[in-house]
């Protein structure tokens, strides 16, 4: 697909990524390259307590992180933690708090019911069933993950087409959980309402966004601090990986909206 040799054109050193769509997958660069995940780490670990769920070792209504909050909350971004500290900054599912730290009372809550350490469960849980021979949770459940455009692209595969969650747990996690909240999407200010599902950000009509203007409002997904990516829209039956080795920042925003709306348009025209 052409349109993935932009990327060759970007201000990085690396860079490695695969269009995934019901027919297969499309990819540039060094899809087997280990690259830092960042916060596209959340995607996994949400995929992880989910599938939990789907065993029944926990429940989405089990209290979790502050007093009165739940696993649904923490991974909405609804328990009022602070961003990096166990800190409660507002009261339970009254703001959009992006929580670092409240994936890690996530680990820690699926973690103490399973009795397997956290990793070890994303790695059986997850990563054995999928094929993702090159992911690793090596730090922190908020950002400390690395993988591979070849192991994403896979757990994107999944994310279209779900075979570790029943259709509807996984439909109910990529849609918008407590709505209406307010919040600031990392990077890109704060958005009203600040739409999040169970682990995955939606796009709905953010704006300025990560994903493309073209993306559809029903688009999850989630970008890394890292310089990474991960985009799924239901409507195109597509997603999207891209993986560099240059943190985020100014350089990206341009380039990022202009390659996911070519992607868009590429998916568009072909289909």
């Amino acid at each position: 697909m052409s349109v993935l040799e932009a990327l060759d054109s970007w201000p990085v050193d690396n860079v490695a990524a695969a269009i995934v769509t019901t027919e297969g997958v499309v990819a540039h660069g060094d899809t087997a390259r280990i690259y830092e995940l960042a916060s596209v780490t959340k995607l996994l670990v949400a995929e992880a307590v989910l599938v939990a769920v789907e065993e029944g070792a926990v429940e989405l209504d089990d209290a979790a992180g502050p007093p009165g909050a739940t696993i649904a909350h923490l991974l909405a971004h609804a328990s009022g933690l602070a961003f990096d500290k166990r800190e409660v900054e507002a009261p339970v599912g009254e703001k959009r708090i992006y929580s670092s730290a409240g994936f890690e009372v996530l680990a820690e809550t699926v973690e103490a019911a399973t009795e397997i350490a956290f990793a070890d469960y994303l790695a059986e849980g997850v990563c054995a069933p999928l094929g993702l021979s090159s992911t690793t949770l090596d730090g922190p459940a908020g950002h400390g993950a690395r993988s591979s455009v070849d192991d994403l692209a896979a757990l994107a595969a999944e994310l279209l087409q779900p075979r570790l969650l029943s259709s509807d747990l996984a439909d109910s996690a990529h849609s918008v959980w407590f709505p209406g909240l307010d919040g600031f999407v990392p990077g890109y200010g704060k958005h009203k309402p600040n739409d999040w599902g169970l682990g995955f950000e939606i796009r709905s009509h953010k704006s300025p966004h990560w994903t493309g203007t073209r993306n559809s409002p029903s688009t999850f997904g989630h970008f890394g601090q890292s310089g990474t990516y991960l985009w799924v829209d239901p409507e195109l039956a597509a997603a999207c990986v891209v993986l560099t080795d240059r943190p985020f920042g100014a350089w990206a925003k341009p380039l990022w909206t202009e390659f996911n709306d070519a992607v868009v348009d590429t998916l568009v025209a072909d289909d």
